[in-house]
């Protein structure tokens, strides 16, 4: 009895996305099929579990193999082994890079060392996320951390050029990069209810603004060390609160612009003091690394907290570090604007990120 049959031979490495994505999230095999099953891939593809069971094993071993040229993923794109059309390249590449912010949210500030990595398993019971998507994530850290801590130039670009990742991804891991060098204190219990987004956004304007980076785009490590000539002038800001004359002027002069338009002004006005300098010494003591750590710490404890035990809704904190920050220009004696506004930035940005009322 003759059996006709249809065939296609092709070079092109068929690679199934949702079957990938099983891959990535650390599923096995067996459990892989599981979900294909229950998601209709029987129906969808016409075949029998054991076909199934057959494709899953065969892409995950592709994975497998593909596995050691997406550590450096300019090795995928010129590679001739796998005969994957571009488009697909990018995707693989994308989505093994791809983390959970619930996971990333843990290891942000931690040292990118074998330490942490011990934590992983505690890490995978508390998310939920398998131990196997865990160490991917952190291995990934380590290894986009060891590449691009030491290269000139722009930090989220460094990341691009050497891990062809997205815009919108390399900023995470320049956000991940920036706290694994500078270990700024995330673990707190104050600050558990900020998220890797709020951190990320708050890190975006510290490489932006306060970096060696930010004023000279060809120096050494230029996105990932803070300058430590603006920490250091940073101390001159303490006249705002050390000369009486000038604290009594900046509080009239916030005052002013705020009166009638903010629902806490009588608060405000008699916290004013209080408040400046709280800003006034986070600035003055990051000149000591301990200090520089524990920038997040101090602006929830000192600015945030008394805020919010006040009631203060955000458009109050908004309204109140705008006039704060521009008043200053009219202080007699004040010399120092382009430091003040350079702080004050991202001081504002990240608080206003900070302060969910």
């Amino acid at each position: 009895m003759s059996v006709e049959l249809d065939v296609f031979v092709g070079n092109t490495t068929i690679m199934d996305e949702e079957v990938y994505q099983l891959w990535l999230d650390g599923y096995t095999v067996d459990d892989a099929v599981a979900v294909r099953m229950e998601g209709g891939a029987l129906q969808v593809f016409e075949a029998s579990m054991e076909v199934l069971h057959s494709d899953t094993m065969d892409q995950f071993r592709t994975f497998q193999m593909c596995e050691r040229l997406l550590y450096y993923p300019s090795k995928l794109t010129n590679q001739l082994l796998f005969q994957i059309p571009p488009q697909k390249q990018a995707m693989l590449i994308e989505r093994y890079y791809e983390f959970d912010s619930t996971f990333a949210r843990e290891v942000l500030g931690k040292k990118l060392s074998k330490g942490t990595k011990k934590d992983l398993d505690d890490i995978s019971t508390k998310t939920g996320i398998t131990l196997k998507s865990c160490r991917r994530q952190f291995d990934n850290f380590k290894r986009v951390f060891k590449v691009v801590e030491e290269l000139k130039g722009p930090l989220v670009e460094n990341v691009q050029h050497h891990f062809l990742l997205s815009d919108a991804l390399a900023r995470d891991y320049a956000a991940i990069v920036f706290f694994a060098n500078s270990r700024f204190e995330t673990g707190k219990r104050k600050l558990q209810y900020l998220s890797f987004q709020d951190f990320a956004f708050c890190a975006g304007q510290l490489i932006s603004n306060w970096t060696v980076g930010a004023v000279d785009n060809m120096m050494e490590d230029m996105d990932v060390d803070l300058e430590k000539d603006f920490l250091h002038n940073l101390k001159e800001l303490k006249i705002l609160i050390n000369d009486k004359d000038m604290l009594d002027q900046h509080r009239n002069l916030v005052c002013a612009q705020l009166r009638g338009k903010i629902t806490v002004f009588g608060e405000m006005e008699a916290n004013f003091k209080n408040l400046s300098r709280a800003l006034v010494n986070i600035a003055a003591k990051l000149t000591h690394t301990k200090d520089v750590r524990d920038l997040f710490i101090d602006l929830v404890e000192k600015f945030v907290e008394p805020c919010r035990s006040d009631r203060w809704a955000i458009g109050d904190v908004r309204l109140f570090l705008t006039h704060y920050t521009s008043t200053a220009h009219s202080l007699d004696s004040f010399r120092y604007q382009q430091i003040w506004e350079r702080y004050m930035g991202v001081i504002k940005s990240c608080i206003l990120k900070m302060y969910h009322d």
